[in-house]
């Protein structure tokens, strides 16, 4: 269970209706109360809170900055899952290249593979 306000808050950034929400109830608002203070009406701000609504980045600021809640967007760098490097290596090499490289290692696989037989006494 999330204790920190705003690291619930922070988890429907995917979600612009949920995260509007959210952050209504958090401040103790109807939709009514936020209609008034956005100067719309209540269907309105139900529209907005909708789980698909898709609203504008500036219609969904002033919308949270009326409940007391700033929104914050960012981006930080793309932190690869896997070694990119390598990726752009083999890319590099030509098919025929490649090929060779993985006969290898699958002969050296096998290699191993043998060798660990043998020290377990599973080869004569």
């Amino acid at each position: 269970m999330q204790t920190d306000p705003e690291s619930a808050i922070r988890g429907e950034a995917s979600r612009p209706g949920r995260l509007l929400a959210e952050a209504r109830v958090r401040a103790g608002l109807t939709q009514a109360d936020l209609a008034n203070r956005l100067a719309i009406s209540q269907a309105s701000v139900a529209q907005l809170e909708r789980p698909e609504s898709n609203p504008r980045i500036a219609t969904l600021d002033r919308a949270l900055r009326a409940v007391g809640v700033e929104l914050a967007i960012s981006a930080h760098p793309h932190q690869p899952s896997v070694d990119e490097s390598l990726i752009r290596q083999q890319l590099a090499l030509t098919p025929t290249q490649r090929l060779r490289g993985l006969e290898l290692m699958y002969r050296e696989a096998r290699e191993l593979a043998r060798a660990g037989a043998r020290s377990r006494g599973e080869l004569a």
